[in-house]
């Protein structure tokens, strides 16, 4: 089997055949469920969690917090690198 379409045609009916979706599980906001008022910058165990392998902080829409929440972890995460608990970049 080919993996790429000669004609038109062929390329319609490729498109058809490769593209499959799941359903996906609906996300929730870890710090609402576990009725979280604050978080804590020297809380460094629950900070890594939502820092991807560069040092990156994962988007809302990825770890599925809410809009406060993603916030109030953004601020926690930024204080924790000024302080150096946690690093800028992993390498």
């Amino acid at each position: 089997m080919r993996d790429k379409p000669f004609n038109k045609k062929d390329k319609k009916d490729f498109k058809k055949k490769k593209v499959k979706f799941f359903a996906a599980r609906k996300k929730f906001c870890r710090f609402c469920a576990d009725k979280t008022k604050s978080l804590d910058y020297k809380d460094v165990k629950r900070l890594e969690s939502f820092i991807r392998e560069r040092g990156k902080i994962v988007s809302a829409r990825v770890s599925g917090n809410c809009a406060r929440h993603q916030r109030m972890l953004t601020e926690a995460i930024k204080k924790a690198r000024f302080i150096a608990l946690l690093p800028y970049t992993k390498i």
